[in-house]
């Protein structure tokens, strides 16, 4: 079972940015790829940005495209999320999750295991 714990979420005001990161435990964190969701109060969870299990294929939410920026350290067992010139609207709690394949998807039913989330509040 690998355990997910994500960190770097905070109060940030519009046109900041900030790096969130995912750290997975086990050994065998490669061998699969990885995605980061979000949920804002009274909305469904929706994707945002998934890597493979190499980090050489990622994909994006379109509301990411261009602002944010997916990334992995296999050696390090962590996922980070680059988000730049955030907007109000991307305020929600950010969660990553494991995928049991290598390749990404960008459906929540594809990932197998959550992380517990981590608050991202941008003000205007």
């Amino acid at each position: 079972q690998v355990q997910l714990v994500e960190s770097g979420g905070g109060l940030v005001q519009a046109g900041g940015s900030l790096r969130l990161s995912c750290a997975a435990s086990g050994r065998t964190f490669s061998n699969y790829a990885m995605g980061w969701f979000r949920q804002a109060p009274g909305k469904e969870r929706e994707f945002v940005a998934a890597i493979s299990s190499s980090g050489g294929a990622t994909r994006y939410a379109d509301s990411a495209k261009g602002r944010f920026t997916i990334s992995r350290h296999n050696a390090m067992n962590t996922m980070y999320l680059q988000m730049n010139s955030l907007k109000p609207e991307d305020t929600a709690v950010y969660y990553c999750a494991k995928r049991r394949f290598l390749s990404v998807a960008a459906t929540a039913g594809e990932y197998d295991q959550w992380g517990q989330g981590t608050q991202v509040t941008v003000s205007s």
